[in-house]
């Protein structure tokens, strides 16, 4: 166990950050996961802007890797334009 205020202090803090870092990233996953499975064009294209901007901060924070946050990006961008 931890000796030094500032360790316990600094153990108490990655806890926070850990769990809002994983509400975060599963809220995108979730709503990637709508997004693909929606066939609604218009649904899915005014949904999108708001999912890169969520990808973008999650990679921004180094929650996901910056080229992974790129090609779900790329994938989702190329998933709405191929929907009819």
């Amino acid at each position: 166990m931890a000796n030094h205020k500032s360790s316990i202090k600094r153990i108490r803090s990655t806890e926070a950050k850990r769990l809002l870092n994983r509400y975060q990233a599963k809220t995108v996953r979730n709503a990637i996961k709508k997004i693909r499975t929606t066939s609604d064009k218009a649904e899915a294209k005014d949904s999108l802007p708001k999912v890169i901007s969520m990808v973008d901060k999650l990679a921004k924070k180094n929650v996901i890797h910056k080229n992974k946050a790129s090609n779900l990006k790329s994938k989702l961008t190329k998933h709405v334009a191929k929907l009819a």
